[in-house]
């Protein structure tokens, strides 16, 4: 049965914001008395705390699947929707948050320290949000923006004071349960111990913690057996004490051979950038089991080494207790020391101001497409407002459009060559495609529509004014030109002597019969 986990991936999902709210207000003697639909409310973040009575990643390990809730739809008369809950997760302090490329996003290192690491969708706005001078009754309303939803990784690196290193079964965990209240799993066998311990030494006036690592063996670095798994909670410590078995009865085993393989597993450990290496931070050596006559004499005969290696020696029993007050003196020094010197080290937290004038709104990136290139746009803002847009309504796409030619979409797809009845997408992978129409660049506000409609989306029949007066002009034209027509007709026919009735007329007969 797993007890300890230290690593795990969670399965994150962010409310999302309610819908904005259509509404006009109606009163007795007052119809149509303004709009007064209400905003929806956010939705409800993911939140990480640091919280030091959690010590390990098991509930997550669990359950993985996480979501906070879906903020409320907004109502009539002014009523917004109601906030998504929080959904608020504790975390082991030293928790290292990264997403699934590896890229870290925080460590959680102060208590009750929070981080969003899933935000939530905004709330819609309502319609009485967006009337305004010109538009004074909106017949739409925003749509809520869905939440984060994604993958993170929680990585636990133990925040204790001092490591406990050394080969499996050298009395690391008899160690820790010997100075401290903790008490692990102990016995007779190799990798006894599969998670680090943590326990609290007293010792004077200085409280600090002390981690038991799971044993170390050759190669560790590279993968074999448990160290590389957890060597990543050496990360953290100030000082590491080599626990070293005088008592082994491994052939071709000894305290000096044991020590020179884990610390060359040590020294290949890579550390984050900006920590100290494994091999320069303080080290002291503790020949452990010499309460047994045979691992005395060896104790007694490896120590001038190992002291004239530099190291700080002490020979310890955790059956008989010998030599454990002196070690956890000097490991109580070593810890106050250390924290003397961050406290004067500490940096001065500065307030560090970002101007974002430079960052580009959006970008329109050309690709190629089957029946010609296909023009897509990229961007917080544009990808946000196609999200917030219903698109059964008419209005709320003339307002998009509205929007996207203010952002100076328009100038930038002809920038980019784009032509009208091009082929845009507004976001990544599929996103909402259109047929480009450049004439939707005219401000609706200055157009005057039934609410929910936009006059610039459909083909209006009626003609215009000056369309009219065309049309009669070139019926006056037609009427003018066919009577002159007949005219000429009667004229020649007078010329030619043929009556109305299609009868001639001699003119000379006439004379003569006179």
């Amino acid at each position: 049965m797993v007890t300890f986990v230290d690593r795990v991936t969670l399965h994150l999902r962010a409310g999302k914001g309610g819908n904005g709210c259509v509404s006009v207000r109606r009163e007795k003697f007052k119809p149509l008395a303004g709009p007064d639909g209400g905003n929806g409310g956010g939705g409800g973040d993911v939140v990480l705390i640091a919280d030091p009575q959690v010590t390990t990643l098991l509930s997550y390990h669990h359950s993985p699947h996480r979501s906070a809730g879906n903020g409320g739809f907004g109502m009539g008369d002014h009523r917004s929707g109601a906030e998504g809950e929080d959904q608020e997760l504790p975390v082991p302090l030293g928790t290292v948050v990264k997403d699934p490329d590896g890229t870290v996003l925080v460590d959680m290192l102060t208590p009750g320290m929070r981080f969003v690491v899933a935000p939530g969708g905004l709330g819609g706005l309502g319609n009485a949000s967006l009337s305004s001078p010109k538009r004074k009754a909106p017949g739409f309303a925003l749509l809520g923006t869905p939440g984060w939803e994604g993958d993170v990784v929680l990585e636990l690196k133990t925040v204790a004071d001092i490591a406990l290193v050394g080969f499996p079964s050298a009395g690391k965990s008899s160690l820790i349960a010997a100075v401290s209240a903790a008490r692990p799993k102990i016995a007779d066998y190799p990798f006894t111990t599969l998670h680090p311990n943590l326990g609290v030494v007293q010792s004077g006036d200085v409280r600090f913690t002390i981690a038991d690592v799971p044993g170390l063996i050759e190669g560790a670095s590279e993968g074999k057996g448990l160290g590389l798994e957890f060597l990543r909670h050496v990360e953290r410590c100030t000082a590491l004490v080599h626990v070293l078995d005088c008592a082994t009865l491994d052939p071709g085993r000894d305290p000096l051979s044991d020590l020179d393989i884990i610390l060359a597993e040590l020294g290949a450990y890579p550390v984050p950038e900006g920590q100290t290496p494994l091999l320069e931070r303080p080290q002291i050596v503790a020949l452990n089991k010499i309460d047994v006559p045979e691992a005395r004499d060896l104790a007694d005969f490896v120590r001038p080494d190992l002291e004239a290696r530099g190291f700080r020696v002490f020979e310890i029993s955790t059956v008989s207790r010998a030599g454990l007050r002196e070690l956890t003196f000097a490991l109580a020094d070593v810890v106050e020391q250390h924290r003397l010197a961050t406290i004067d080290d500490a940096p001065v937290e500065r307030i560090v101001i970002r101007p974002q004038g430079s960052r580009k709104d959006f970008e329109v990136k050309v690709e190629g497409g089957t029946y010609g290139p296909v023009y897509r746009i990229l961007g917080d803002k544009p990808v946000k407002w196609v999200q917030q847009t219903d698109f059964q309504n008419e209005e709320a796409v003339g307002y998009l459009a509205d929007r996207l030619a203010r952002l100076g979409v328009e100038e930038g797809l002809f920038r980019a060559g784009a032509v009208a009845g091009a082929t845009v997408v507004i976001g990544p992978g599929d996103g909402i495609v259109f047929d480009w129409e450049p004439t939707l660049t005219s401000a609706a506000e200055l157009m005057t529509a039934p609410r929910g409609t936009d006059p610039r989306l459909v083909q209006n029949p009626r003609r215009t004014s000056s369309e009219r007066r065309e049309r009669y002009h070139e019926r006056m034209d037609a009427k003018a030109e066919a009577r002159a027509e007949l005219e000429t007709e009667r004229r020649a026919a007078r010329a030619a002597g043929i009556t109305p009735d299609g009868d001639s007329t001699v003119v000379g007969d006439e004379d003569d019969a006179r």
